[in-house]
């Protein structure tokens, strides 16, 4: 099984975290796994992406044109990408960064409220989590066990004391998440 996955929105999101985060859970499963960020030279309010490929078999190059999943974070990038969706793909977005809905009817389209939920919950850094767990429940591509190791691989040290909070905005996301 392959999955080909677009994660999109503002520099500042964790955008390029939760795709690091996702990529080293494959790799704590044995996946074969690509990692492609593509970011402009500002590092907090212009746009990121970041293309995760997690297969069973070799990938033969992280760069796309479709993807199976989009993760999208602000209206900017559900313009860009969300005709990238391949037909009967997912396209997940936070309600809060988008104005104008997807139109698409040959995908499936899943709203998660992970800013507001974030913010109101007390866990504002973990809001990428919020939206990694929702994309978990509708596609449980690697195991809760290994996004935490990943998240504590790819975390300092300095900040492991934040793992349980991540896991719990891991597991509010897979609450939340809705199908449009």
């Amino acid at each position: 099984m392959q999955h080909e996955i677009i994660i999109a929105g503002f520099g500042g999101q964790g955008v390029l975290s939760m795709g690091k985060i996702l990529a080293y859970s494959g790799l704590m499963e044995d996946k074969e796994v690509a990692w492609f960020p593509s970011y402009g030279p500002e590092q907090r309010g212009g746009t990121a992406n970041v293309t995760v490929i997690l297969s069973d078999e070799r990938i033969s190059s992280p760069v796309l044109n479709e993807y199976d999943i989009a993760i999208i974070l602000n209206q900017p990038s559900l313009k860009k990408f969300e005709h990238s969706v391949k037909p009967g793909g997912i396209l997940i977005y936070d309600s809060y960064g988008i104005t104008e809905k997807p139109t698409r009817k040959d995908i499936r389209l899943f709203e998660i409220d992970a800013m507001n939920t974030a913010a109101t919950e007390g866990m504002p850094k973990a809001f990428n989590m919020i939206v990694l767990g929702g994309m978990l429940k509708i596609t449980p591509m690697v195991k809760l066990e290994s996004v935490m190791a990943g998240l504590k691989k790819t975390l300092p040290e300095r900040n492991h004391k934040l793992l349980p909070m991540n896991e719990k905005a891991i597991l509010r996301g897979m609450e939340i998440i809705k199908e449009q």
